[in-house]
């Protein structure tokens, strides 16, 4: 039995971890202790990433639609693949994962790290007698992994010990880096415009002037200081931005002029929403940017949405799902799989519209038709038949016979 069976108390969650981390292969924490950045003077750590709202949303949005979708099991026999609802390993990705975490927030939670960290999403698959019994997903400093620099094959570790990779779930993006790593010069500009724009409301919505004294008046340091603090404390923050300013011996104010990037600074924080967007493939709608958005361009991007960035993540889970909960002899027998007859469903009009079309061109059939509508079956109708046509002979335009 695996050592870390939690029916013998050794839990791998109860223990008291202790990580040595490496100056020579420092990883993002590490960086962000010490200060440091990978590409500029921009590029800001996971932990800050996140407070920038349009990166929230981004994250939120792709790792609650991926949970959100319906997982199930297929079973093939034959020819034919038939739903295996009853399969044990489904019941935890669709109910509870473990007594503290349901499936929904597994997958929600294992996309969210696969999109922020670099080491994707982790969980660990509990086996104390052969068959799943829970999955727990661990945080970044008790679950590592490390990849063979010739093969690329991965070594996984659970609080410093080898695990075999059949038990560890692993999500993880493309180009082995997340959006937030390979895309942090953007999310960090979008947090200094953050920074520059409490600092400026806070002193007072307006960039600050300059008070001219005429030439011939000289003033010591003392009136000086005192001339500034004030006229701080008279005029400075939100609160006095409507009062009345007074100057004595000839002293003028001269507001300060904004350059052209100060001008344009809603346009530039626009820009990097935009940035945001395509740094996680997501329509700039879903993250707020609608200054171009129409009933239209949205229903369009929504499908855009579900080709190119939703459908990738999906796959990349069903085959971690297949890699880590089905054994040697299961797999090709059993798959996971998202159903996307929910979120690909159109308006009521153009869904009627399109399962008519299939029942007449006798590709469904009534009963497969309103299996689809979540209705249930009907006597007869399991027969591929056109509604549109039928056996009744043609009218003989014979007058119709009195009842005896």
């Amino acid at each position: 039995m695996w050592p870390f069976d939690r029916k013998q108390k050794d839990v791998p969650h109860g223990n008291v971890i202790s990580e040595t981390k490496s100056l020579a292969e420092p990883d993002a924490e590490l960086l962000a202790i010490l200060g440091a950045t990978v590409t500029g003077t921009a590029a800001v750590s996971a932990s800050v990433a996140l407070t920038v709202p349009g990166v929230r949303n981004a994250v939120s949005v792709i790792a609650e639609s991926a949970a959100t979708m319906c997982l199930i099991v297929k079973r093939k026999v034959g020819d034919e693949e038939t739903d295996a609802a009853d399969f044990p390993a489904l019941k935890l990705l669709t109910g509870q994962a473990n007594s503290w975490t349901s499936g929904y927030e597994l997958i929600r939670d294992l996309v969210s790290q696969a999109l922020t960290q670099d080491r994707g999403g982790l969980a660990w698959v509990n086996r104390p007698s052969g068959q799943p019994t829970e999955i727990i997903r661990y945080e970044s400093s008790v679950i590592d992994v490390q990849y063979d620099p010739v093969t690329g094959e991965p070594t996984y570790r659970l609080s410093g010990k080898v695990v075999p990779a059949s038990d560890v779930i692993h999500v993880r993006g493309a180009f082995s880096k997340c959006p937030l790593t390979q895309c942090s010069e953007a999310i960090g500009v979008a947090k200094a415009m953050e920074a520059y724009a409490a600092k400026l409301w806070t002193a007072g919505c307006k960039p600050s002037g300059v008070i001219t004294m005429p030439q011939g008046v000289k003033l010591g340091d003392t009136a000086l200081a005192k001339m500034k603090a004030g006229w701080q404390a008279a005029h400075s923050g939100s609160a006095n931005a409507a009062s009345t300013a007074i100057l004595w011996d000839g002293a003028t104010w001269e507001q300060m002029t904004l350059n052209s990037t100060d001008a344009q600074y809603l346009e530039n924080r626009q820009y990097q929403l935009a940035e945001i967007a395509r740094a996680f493939s997501i329509p700039q709608h879903m993250i707020g940017k609608l200054d171009r958005a129409t009933w239209s361009t949205s229903e369009q991007a929504a499908k855009e949405y579900l080709t190119f960035t939703l459908l990738p993540w999906l796959r990349v889970l069903e085959s971690a799902f297949n890699r880590a909960l089905l054994t040697d002899e299961e797999r090709g027998e059993y798959r996971f799989c998202f159903d996307l007859d929910d979120f690909t469903q159109a308006d009521i009009t153009a869904r009627a519209t399109a399962i008519s079309t299939l029942i007449t061109a006798k590709v469904l059939n009534s009963n497969e038709a309103r299996d689809w509508l979540g209705m249930p079956p009907r006597d007869g109708g399991d027969v591929y038949e056109n509604p549109n046509t039928g056996t009744k002979p043609a009218n003989d335009n014979q007058p119709v016979k009195a009842a005896a």
